[in-house]
């Protein structure tokens, strides 16, 4: 989810804010077995009902931690929270939602109900329990539809990271949130020149490098890029309205394990009034923790702070 220069660009006024045999493989093969029958993999997909692949990171070994990334992303943006975690003696999952980078693109499913449907076939699928649910973004709406939808029978504990919950639009019960045109010209953006588009959001507000003082990464530029152009078009234009109408407020009731919430103040694109502190408001046993001057972004921004901070409430 992300509030970027190219709306402001199209007039908008707001803040920036493998087997082997002698017969072919079925169809299925690609889904992983249970661990029982096939082993664990590092890596490898799930066919989820619906028929759509969805592709998954599996690493390390110990007490489980799935991870839902933000729009248009993938599981590489989780790469440097994986890599510590996998290190410091847990098992990480991270998959590539729908229609985001190796994962199906399919024409339909591209809203939360079905975000959330696919995390549980692919909880189901692996048989993981008292798994760690952190999703960032738009992943934390998918995290809470998914609590909202399957409840916390598989769940220990969960994570909100700069989340799109509990609602992003202006609506009669939701004054403070941001007005449709915002996000009629995101996808004035993305119809126009999809590439700008993405490059405009990466190298502006969602790192804060529109900030004055600010150094941008430009490899960080282009991977976050790269990452969007791996999704697909239509996939990511439906996205929009799902993370930006979706409202999340009854889902977050639901919310019964620990809770980590984390946001930037200075969050151009979930400003936190409208995220971090409305969540904290709705769900029980949660904890906030904003990080001052920090941007969207801040998963790599202040990404020492932020691994050191998901370890120290996975331990306690």
């Amino acid at each position: 989810m992300i509030l970027g220069g190219a709306a402001v660009a199209v007039g908008l006024q707001l803040p920036l804010v493998g087997c082997s045999g002698s017969t072919p493989p079925s169809p299925q093969t690609t889904s992983p077995s249970p661990p029982s029958t096939l082993g664990r993999q590092t890596m490898g997909t799930i066919t989820t009902k619906d028929g759509t692949q969805i592709y998954y990171k599996d690493w390390g070994a110990g007490p489980v931690v799935a991870l839902s990334h933000g729009w248009p992303l993938s599981s590489d943006s989780w790469e440097s929270l994986m890599y510590f975690l996998a290190t410091n003696g847990y098992r990480v999952i991270a998959h590539d939602r729908r229609g985001h980078g190796r994962s199906s693109q399919p024409s339909e499913g591209n809203e939360m109900d079905t975000y959330a449907d696919d995390l549980a076939e692919l909880l189901d699928r692996l048989d993981v329990k008292e798994v760690t649910l952190i999703g960032f973004s738009t992943g934390g709406g998918e995290v809470a539809r998914y609590i909202g939808r399957h409840g916390t029978k598989r769940v220990r504990k969960a994570g909100l990271i700069s989340a799109v919950p509990p609602l992003m639009l202006k609506t009669d019960q939701n004054p403070g949130g941001i007005p449709i045109e915002v996000f009629d010209g995101f996808r004035k953006a993305q119809l126009a020149n999809r590439a700008d588009f993405y490059r405009d959001v990466a190298s502006g507000p969602f790192y804060g490098y529109n900030r004055p003082g600010a150094k941008p990464s430009q490899g960080l530029i282009d991977f976050w890029w790269l990452q969007g152009m791996m999704a697909g078009h239509k996939n990511t234009f439906e996205c929009i309205k799902a993370f930006s109408e979706t409202d999340f407020t009854e889902d977050l009731k639901k919310f019964d394990v620990p809770t980590l919430i984390i946001h930037g103040d200075d969050d151009q694109v979930v400003p936190i009034d409208r995220g971090g502190r409305a969540a904290s408001e709705l769900v029980k046993n949660s904890k906030l923790v904003v990080y001052e001057g920090a941007p969207h972004g801040l998963t790599d921004t202040h990404k020492d702070r932020f691994n050191a901070d998901i370890l120290a409430f996975l331990k306690a």
